[in-house]
């Protein structure tokens, strides 16, 4: 009861209870901050995990000097290997793309049929075309929409493919150029790849690159991408007559270290907002205790005790910062809801690119909420208030009735 006349803006105190006002809305808009930034970095990670990885594999064999023969026997063994639970054989080679004046580098990944259908990050995002035609030795391709977009190319134009790797002639090594039909345009949604990969048939890929029946790298995927090191060590002696071993953290660990580090970084900057709400809290509190001076000394001249008044002030004080900490989940779950329209609406309003593509990697911002983080959110932001609310409720607890009723 106490506690509730005392959050209530009587007459004379509403200058506290606008302080009071200030440091739950700063509760608020610091743990919906730590909420969304941290959701959207987490989103962006797994999102950025997923397709990176879903499209180059957990680990790559590479054959030496960029062929591998073979690697049919390769493949089975390696398929046997536990933790393995995908072996894709390929040809890769770095191609140049061209259209009617207009070229691009590209890179060229020959799978067969059944492989590419594998990898759902193209199967399930082809945006014109189809798949349909993506077989044996058809002179037929599947490009990125980035790559597509640039060079404005539609599914059935024809495409030039020029490798460095040409016959010699007297005056030098002549490129080698053919001609292929697009059939499928797809988007990953990791702009480098869009702007970057062209599928082609596999037997046409080697009769392009004339490898005849060898591949360039077999890709595989464990059942454990976090544990990969283990996989590499187990199958490292299995390929070491055909090539080297490759796994995802060789390629991409400084880039997913540094996300880790902004992530820690972010969340401890963003505690600061919540630290200085806390702030607030102390400045209300003691503003709080000399204006109930009067009733202090009379709660305690009836008997009150000490620990009781501190639990008074301190309920008052934790009250704002548990409001502050619900309000705070609803608007950080709000934004996280409409993040995409909100993004569009400040890029438009500004007029610039707040999620561009090219920089961030990813087409669209994603997220992800870490249910244990949100705790600790919660739980962080409460212990600050509830220190924050020590001294104030010491210093009312510690008041001389006596001292204060002499001159009422």
């Amino acid at each position: 009861m106490i506690v509730g006349r005392y959050l209530k803006p009587l007459a004379g105190e509403r200058f506290i209870f606008i302080v009071s006002m200030i440091s739950l809305t700063g509760i608020a808009l610091g743990v919906a901050a730590l909420i969304a930034v941290m959701s959207v970095m987490n989103g962006f990670r797994a999102d950025l995990f997923n397709r990176i990885l879903g499209v180059d594999g957990h680990a790559v064999v590479l054959g030496y000097s960029g062929q591998m023969k073979g690697w049919r026997d390769l493949t089975k063994t390696l398929r046997q290997v536990p933790g393995v639970v995908e072996v894709t054989p390929q040809v890769q080679r770095p191609l140049m793309i061209a259209r009617k004046g207009w070229s691009a580098p590209t890179l060229l990944m020959g799978l067969r049929r059944e492989e590419l259908l594998t990898i759902s990050l193209i199967r399930d995002n082809i945006v014109k075309g189809s798949l349909e035609e993506f077989r044996g030795e058809n002179a037929v391709v599947a490009i990125g929409q980035g790559l597509a977009e640039h060079l404005h190319i539609k599914t059935g134009d024809l495409i030039s493919l020029i490798s460095p790797d040409g016959q010699s002639t007297p005056w030098g090594a002549a490129p080698h150029i053919a001609s292929y039909r697009v059939i499928a345009i797809f988007k990953i949604g990791v702009s480098e790849y869009d702007k970057m990969f062209l599928y082609m048939p596999m037997k046409t890929a080697q009769d392009y690159t004339s490898m005849g029946d060898s591949i360039g790298s077999i890709r595989l995927k464990s059942d454990n991408p976090d544990a990969i090191e283990a996989l590499v060590e187990r199958i490292t002696p299995l390929v070491r007559t055909y090539g080297t071993v490759n796994s995802w953290k060789d390629s991409n660990q400084a880039l997913f270290e540094a996300l880790e580090i902004e992530r820690v970084v972010m969340f401890w900057i963003l505690t600061i907002i919540i630290l200085v709400a806390t702030f607030n809290i102390i400045s209300s509190l003691v503003m709080l205790v000399r204006v109930k001076t009067r009733d202090i000394a009379v709660m305690r001249t009836m008997g009150t005790g000490r620990i009781s008044i501190m639990r008074i002030f301190m309920a008052v004080g934790c009250s704002i910062g548990i409001l502050g900490i619900i309000l705070g989940l609803i608007l950080g779950y709000l934004f996280l809801y409409f993040r995409t329209e909100i993004v569009r609406g400040l890029s438009q309003s500004f007029g610039i690119d707040l999620w561009n593509p090219e920089i961030r990697f990813l087409s669209e911002m994603p997220a992800l909420s870490d249910p244990w983080e949100v705790v600790a959110i919660i739980m962080i932001t409460f212990t600050l208030t509830v220190l924050a609310t020590l001294y104030p409720a010491w210093r009312a607890a510690n008041t001389d009735p006596a001292e204060v009723l002499r001159y009422e």
